[in-house]
């Protein structure tokens, strides 16, 4: 997932809760690269459903190690964009093999055109 999947599952939009119901049923891992938490973490009683979200069994996070972080990097060179947050959701998405959950897929397809993207 990235930011706007977060601040959309925050704001209760349908597609994101719809699609995190998904997850439970069948028993998905959802991945949230951890750089994506600091984009949208402020904390606070606003971000009560946000914070069950994380702390949930089917949730996963990600950390930057030094492998990804150069990864990150060299995914930014080539698409010729500075977003290492987005660089990271990429990343984190190719090492789960997972669908990338966005409300931005042309930034994302923009460092991978490839990687699988479901859109909100």
């Amino acid at each position: 997932m990235d930011s706007g999947a977060l601040i959309a599952l925050e704001r209760g939009e349908g597609k994101v809760r719809a699609l995190l119901e998904l997850a439970l049923r069948t028993r998905a891992r959802v991945v949230v690269p951890a750089g994506v938490i600091a984009q949208v973490w402020r904390g606070g009683a606003r971000q009560a459903r946000l914070a069950r979200f994380l702390c949930s069994p089917a949730t996963a996070v990600d950390a930057l190690d030094a492998e990804a972080a150069r990864a990150c990097g060299v995914l930014c060179g080539r698409a010729g964009t500075s977003d290492a947050i987005d660089a990271s959701v990429v990343v984190s998405a190719l090492r789960h093999r997972a669908v990338i959950v966005t409300s931005d897929a042309q930034d994302i397809r923009r460092l991978d055109a490839a990687v699988a993207v479901e859109a909100i």
